[in-house]
């Protein structure tokens, strides 16, 4: 597949980057966004091409090949440069290029990144300080390679001003049409939308999307018989008086040895599992009513239970169901 587009004479300029390795999903999204022509925009629409970090042919996955029209020179005229999925969270990333997105953002360049893609930002320092997303799957990684960064998992894009980030693959539309958004207004994001047979802007973040390990319990041979046990009941009160007493240990003890079993506080063990718990009756198909999972999650009421959804997840229990049940 060779892909080339003439830049148009009006209009911001789009570079979207290319290498060995490419993330075909994510230039894909650029792609379809910022390079498919729209006559219905007007010639102030954007212009766009292909950026190759390195000489070419260049083998993307999927088993295509990409020609680019372009080299890194085309980032000095750049007014928007996106970077898809980079080919490895870890993979070093070339110094000639960590160069030419530095002077690109010091001439006041927006530089955005689709999932991994947030590796090539972090490696070029222009995260520093900042706050960021990436797919949830690669928070813990890079953000122990890059300790001041500050990472949030639970949305789907994070927009810096100069710097934006998007979470997930699929992110990476909503990080896009926010994009548009903001230099063409509403009526223009909302018309991409309709093209791209999407909503254009999405309830909640990608918490809703995370799958919620249970804790490991380090001192699980004193505690874990008792942490299964309230995880029998989660639809019971729990107050401290009583865990500390089936313990065998004070208050002041027992909290601080769940703190260091779990990693968390009892009462934030609590809500947790009590969300882990509404979302799996909400992801079955049976019939089970919104107050019947409230009061099997512990949460008591459905209101609660909204609460919790919308400042945990971002969502609510219904739209929740709809995803994830069908």
């Amino acid at each position: 597949m060779t892909i080339s587009v003439k830049i148009m004479p009006n209009g911001p300029h789009v570079a979207v980057l290319a290498y060995d390795g490419l993330c075909t999903f994510e230039f894909g999204i650029a792609y379809e966004v910022f390079g498919l022509p729209r006559p219905e925009m007007g010639e102030g629409w954007y212009r766009y091409s292909v950026c190759g970090i390195e000489p070419g042919p260049l083998l993307a996955a999927g088993g295509l090949t990409v020609s680019a029209d372009h080299g890194l020179d085309v980032l000095e005229h750049a007014d928007l440069i996106v970077v898809p999925g980079w080919r490895a969270i870890d993979a070093p990333v070339p110094d000639d290029l960590i160069a030419a997105l530095r002077a690109a953002h010091q001439r006041g360049a927006r530089i955005m990144s689709l999932c991994s893609g947030v590796a090539v930002l972090a490696a070029s320092g222009l995260l520093s300080g900042r706050r960021a997303t990436t797919h949830w799957r690669y928070v813990a990684a890079i953000a122990g390679r890059y300790p001041d960064i500050t990472f949030d998992a639970g949305v789907l894009y994070m927009d810096e001003g100069s710097i934006l980030t998007a979470a997930g693959s699929a992110a990476g539309i909503d990080l896009c049409l926010h994009v548009v958004r903001g230099d063409f207004g509403a009526e223009a994001a909302n018309s991409v939308a309709r093209r791209l047979v999407l909503p254009p802007h999405r309830e909640g973040g990608q918490a809703q999307f995370i799958h919620a390990p249970v804790p490991q319990e380090r001192e699980g041979i004193r505690l874990g018989p008792l942490i299964e046990w309230m995880r029998e009941r989660l639809d019971e009160e729990q107050p401290i008086t009583l865990l500390a007493e089936k313990a065998g240990m004070s208050q002041r003890t027992f909290q601080r040895r769940f703190e260091k079993t779990t990693g968390l506080s009892v009462g934030e063990w609590l809500l947790k599992e009590r969300l882990r718990h509404a979302r799996e009756l909400l992801e079955k198909p049976a019939a089970t009513s919104l107050d019947d999972i409230a009061a099997a999650s512990g949460f008591g009421t459905v209101a609660t239970m909204r609460h919790h959804f919308r400042k945990r997840l971002g969502t609510s229990p219904g739209a929740y169901r709809k995803t994830f049940a069908g």
